[in-house]
């Protein structure tokens, strides 16, 4: 409890008083989404989602027609959305959290 202080007024009372008090935190505790931030990474998720569809399709159909001149191509282009899928839910996980919690401070 070293960076926490309980204030009444203008004076530091003892903590055990439970009497009208306020918090003061090491942190801003009022924290406002940013609402851009927040509907472009509602559109990543909606991206990610199209993504998690589209790739086991193509690598189905890949795999359905083995004999054809055009598999490893196609199993490519599977795989690769496949691994774009992954990279965006990351990603969009990363600006929802960005939009409502604030960019980390390095």
């Amino acid at each position: 409890m070293s960076n926490i202080y309980k204030i009444d007024n203008t004076r530091i009372i003892n903590p055990y008083i439970v009497k009208y008090q306020v918090w003061i935190l090491p942190v801003d505790p009022i924290m406002k989404t940013d609402k851009t931030l927040l509907i472009t990474g509602l559109k990543y998720i909606a991206y990610t989602v199209a993504l998690m569809f589209l790739a086991p399709v193509v690598i189905y159909q890949a795999f359905k027609n083995q004999e054809h001149p055009l598999y490893w191509p196609v199993l490519v282009i599977g795989l690769l959305l496949g691994v774009a899928a992954i990279a965006m839910g990351f990603y969009s996980l990363k600006v929802i959290l960005d939009s409502l919690f604030g960019k980390r401070k390095k």
